[in-house]
């Protein structure tokens, strides 16, 4: 097998890449929470505290659209708002052990299709491991970029705990 052209590359990561989030997609239960809901805890989870500002500039969302996402949230025990210690005016969210307990039920059924598609492809060890990396590889392409550059500043900031949720130990983005 040749070296594929630098185009032939883009566009297959691109194509892999985008078919099989559609598939994981379909792979969760048709009660789940909405997407919205499900990016804001993995956001929290991810990258640690954050104001509802600071979490609508990453997710590239209106604030004004998070108002009623972030209080369904609260309400259901998912998150919590706190005053700023920095600056008074301003609400820190957090996730909560019951959202983060969400995150994990809701990537359970996927992880269980994508365990038994691996299973039925019957890849070989050396196939496993290049999984492995090309998913290690993905999740360091999609934090390249300013927006992610900026959320990693604001975590450390707030001390975050330095996981990596981005749903690899057990989340989804």
């Amino acid at each position: 097998m040749s070296a594929p052209s630098h185009e032939e590359l883009i566009a297959q990561v691109r194509r892999g890449s985008t078919r099989l989030a559609r598939r994981l997609r379909l792979e969760r239960p048709a009660d789940a929470m909405s997407l919205t809901k499900l990016a804001v805890l993995a956001h929290l989870r991810r990258w640690g505290a954050a104001t509802p500002s600071e979490l609508a500039a990453a997710e590239r969302l209106q604030p004004q659209s998070l108002t009623r996402v972030i209080a369904d949230l609260e309400a259901e025990g998912m998150l919590t708002r706190h005053r700023d210690e920095r600056d008074g005016r301003q609400r820190v969210l957090e996730i909560t052990p019951v959202g983060r307990l969400a995150l994990a039920e809701d990537m359970d059924a996927r992880d269980a299709w994508l365990e038994q598609a691996i299973e039925q492809e019957r890849l070989t060890e050396i196939e496993r491991q290049i999984l492995y990396l090309a998913g290690v590889l993905m999740d360091r392409l999609s934090g390249l970029g300013s927006s992610a550059h900026q959320v990693r500043g604001v975590a450390h900031e707030r001390g975050a705990e330095g996981e990596d949720p981005g749903l690899g130990e057990q989340q989804d983005d």
